[in-house]
């Protein structure tokens, strides 16, 4: 008897605690919908926890320097993934360029008929990156290939990677190793079928076996989502290797909104408790008629 009154006395209790706490305040972690993204049209980004930035090439066709007027109208601090020929005019209207990109994700260092290519291009990477100061070049693994030998890729992507860190690191500039997901089958950029680094624990044992502060993650939280999920705990355990983050829906990489599967909020709140105050760039494709509201909306949601 006594048992059975403690659990009663344990459930009513808890079923209590948990009504209270519905109606306690909540607006650190609060979800934001599009109504109230689309009434606050002047809204702009409050917290200086994280540095938002998008990915350009989502929007299109919008035009560049359109598009970037309104992230700076927004309190976005950058933007990246646009042609190179917007950098000056982008820099002057305040913006930084949050990531330059290196060699495309299909003709990556696991392949060596690609070894001269990505070396190429990190290279001029990195030189333009240090003469627009941005820090950040981005580089992948490159897809599978018929005959792929997994322990000779593994290690060609590894050389390929360190002859070009000693000019990274001179410059001040950081490889940042994208780890994307090979599920979604769906468009070209929501997933990518074939791709070597599809598993980003492996990719952090490469960025390890690097063993230079120059070459870190690019820890995009849609691509972890697909492919291996917890999220938090993730951060938490490869926090000192990140150094880049992406957002996007899921499924779809569409906005950040209550139509997909990861709660912005609380894992914005867990990449501040992880020390990490660096570039989190909006790279989802909107589905919304008004663009811009998406890109509002997500920073609504991220300023935690």
């Amino acid at each position: 008897m006594t048992s059975s009154l403690s659990r009663r006395s344990f459930f009513q209790t808890s079923t209590a605690a948990a009504l209270g706490a519905a109606f306690l305040p909540h607006d650190e972690a609060a979800a934001v919908d599009i109504a109230q993204a689309a009434a606050d049209p002047g809204y702009k980004i409050k917290n200086s926890g994280i540095k938002h930035t998008l990915m350009g090439w989502c929007w299109k066709p919008m035009d560049t320097l359109e598009l970037a007027k309104h992230a700076k109208d927004i309190g976005l601090v950058g933007i990246e993934g646009i042609d190179r020929k917007y950098y000056p005019d982008v820099k002057k209207l305040g913006l930084e360029i949050s990531l330059v990109s290196g060699h495309g994700f299909s003709n990556g260092p696991c392949n060596p008929k690609f070894r001269d290519e990505v070396i190429a291009k990190l290279t001029e990477g990195i030189d333009v990156a240090a003469d627009v100061g941005a820090k950040k070049v981005i580089t992948f693994t490159g897809m599978k290939f018929d005959g792929m030998d997994r322990e000779k890729a593994i290690q060609d992507c590894l050389d390929t990677w360190k002859v070009v860190l000693p000019h990274a690191e001179k410059k001040g500039i950081t490889l940042v190793l994208e780890h994307l997901n090979s599920r979604d089958s769906s468009h070209p950029m929501k997933g990518h079928p074939g791709y070597f680094g599809d598993d980003v624990d492996f990719c952090v044992d490469l960025i390890k076996q690097i063993g230079s502060p120059n070459f870190k993650l690019l820890f995009d939280i849609y691509h972890v989502s697909i492919m291996n999920g917890d999220i938090v705990r993730r951060l938490r355990l490869h926090k000192d290797y990140i150094g880049h983050l992406h957002t996007a829906g899921n499924p779809g990489r569409c906005e950040l909104d209550e139509h997909q599967e990861i709660n912005y909020p609380a894992v914005m709140q867990a990449v501040q408790e992880i020390g990490y105050h660096d570039f989190v760039a909006h790279e989802f494709i909107p589905t919304w008629k008004d663009t811009i509201l998406a890109l509002r909306h997500a920073a609504m949601v991220c300023d935690v």
